[in-house]
């Protein structure tokens, strides 16, 4: 047979297949979606730049629940708070499951609580939850570590003496060293050339996750794994990064006193110490490292971004800031560190914060879920197998529940007399059981660090406020903010 023939022939299989798939598929109620083509689906049709867009505009037609397919996979897409709402809160038990993205899964070799499912993911998150509270996550013990960190802060950005600087590993820095010391018990210098080339590496991971070609390894795996690529590079700097973990298990082992646990790794070894014996225990050491992983990178990345854009939003809006720094002299002053009692005093400033994070929108698709079997909502059946993207994008910027859902405005979060009312479409964390797992500790690093760094100085760029775009430089998994220069003047 020659190759064209064998490439025809090839193909017929593919189609067979394909509509032998969607004919099964008719025997549920599916919801909705556009018509999908063979073996690509509706990629075709989806803006690989802004992809949320393309999602909502099927979902003008489709509905609130809607069938998409990307490449193979089968996908439903909630749209709006009512649905997101109604899946990750109200059927919070069927909507669980973590859906196996082949980004993820590589990085990971399949462990961790990232990407658990069933009896992994709960005995691991339990047991994340309850050892970062011990060692005081959301507590007054974290909240002195995250005030000593933004000493540092502080002393760093002073350094510049009012000249031009990017902070984007300063920031990066910041954030991991608080995550540091819970995991690795201990926290690094900011001119430690190895914790650079590792944020460095976190910030490529993420910025490849969120490009077109890392969303079509996700969708093409098998394919993307034998075309050459920047995706091998991603890999192998995710390689650095397990063996830096591996090396610090390896230190800790050695120093482990089982009466004095120091951090995060010390008690998962005394854990997998506890359960050795036992045939069914999730404490072992592909799951610590991944784990550890997992906590390490989403710990960094994504608040520290948030704060690099709350400062590319003050300088954007100069009046905004100068009212946070006249909210915070007042309440608060010059001299003390702030702290989370202060924030029920500062309602502006916390309205701020919480509008930059509204307004970024750091993971437009959220993670996405899985049905770990047949799923009944809103009158469909969502197969097992199928992958679903609440997205969040479309909670933080619904018409219905916001004024002006595509401004800055702060006044979301403030009532009529100023003080700081709350909004259940507010969800940068997603909802429910599979919520972030480190919420109350980037609430806590976002206020500290941003009210530190206001206390002290007032920020600026060369090219003035209108040099400033606000819209991220790449959107897709994660919305990435750009990069700006900018400049500290101490107040």
């Amino acid at each position: 047979m020659d190759f064209s023939a064998t490439v025809i022939l090839a193909g017929l299989i593919v189609a067979l297949l394909w509509l032998f798939s969607v004919r099964n598929s008719r025997r549920y109620r599916l919801p909705p979606g556009p018509f999908a083509l063979p073996i690509v689906g509706n990629l075709p049709m989806i803006d690989k730049n802004a992809p949320f867009k393309s999602i909502l505009k099927f979902s003008e037609t489709y509905g609130p629940v809607m069938t998409v397919y990307l490449g193979w996979q089968r996908t439903v897409v909630l749209v709006g708070y009512d649905a997101v709402k109604g899946a990750l809160v109200d059927q919070a038990d069927d909507f669980t499951g973590r859906g196996p993205l082949p980004f993820l899964v590589k990085a990971t070799r399949g462990y961790g609580l990232g990407i658990g499912n069933g009896e992994r993911w709960r005995q691991l998150r339990r047991f994340t939850l309850s050892t970062l509270r011990d060692f005081g996550m959301g507590r007054k013990g974290m909240e002195e570590w995250i005030q000593e960190e933004s000493k540092h802060l502080r002393d760093r950005v002073n350094s510049f003496k009012g000249k031009s600087f990017n902070p984007t590993f300063l920031l990066s820095q910041t954030v991991s060293n608080v995550i540091c010391c819970l995991v690795f018990g201990q926290r690094f210098d900011y001119d430690d050339a190895q914790f650079l080339r590792l944020l460095h590496v976190i910030a490529e991971v993420l910025k490849f996750g969120s490009s077109p070609r890392g969303q079509m390894f996700n969708i093409f795996p098998w394919i993307m794994d034998h075309l050459p690529g920047h995706q091998h590079t991603v890999f192998a700097q995710m390689e650095e990064l397990r063996e830096f973990i591996q090396v610090k298990i390896q230190e800790h082992k050695k120093t482990l006193d089982p009466s004095s646990p120091r951090d995060f790794i010390d008690c998962f070894l005394l854990r997998m110490d506890q359960e050795k014996d036992l045939p069914t225990t999730e404490f072992h050491h592909d799951n610590l490292v991944a784990t550890v992983l997992n906590l390490f990178v989403a710990g960094t990345e994504t608040t520290s971004s948030t704060i690099r854009y709350a400062l590319s939003v003050l300088i954007k809006h100069p009046d905004i800031q100068e009212k946070m720094q006249h909210e915070i002299d007042t309440v608060i002053g010059q001299e003390r560190c702030p702290n989370m009692e202060d924030r029920k005093s500062v309602p502006f400033t916390d309205a701020v914060i919480h509008e930059v994070q509204r307004f970024l929108d750091i993971v437009p698709f959220s993670l996405p879920h899985y049905a770990l079997y047949d799923i009944s909502f809103r009158g469909y059946t969502i197969p097992k197998n199928t992958v679903i993207l609440p997205m969040l994008h479309s909670v933080l910027k619904e018409e219905k529940k916001w004024a002006t859902p595509f401004s800055f405005n702060p006044q979301h979060f403030l009532d009529h007399n100023g003080n700081f009312k709350k909004n259940p479409a507010f969800m940068p964390f997603a909802a429910g059981k599979r919520a972030c797992v480190g919420e109350s500790l980037a609430r806590m690093e976002l206020f500290i660090f941003i009210v530190t760094l206001l206390q002290h100085f007032t920020f600026s760029c060369s090219g003035g406020p209108d040099t400033i775009n606000l819209i991220p430089e790449y959107s897709s998994f994660a919305n990435v903010p750009r990069r700006y220069e900018l400049m500290a003047k101490q107040r």
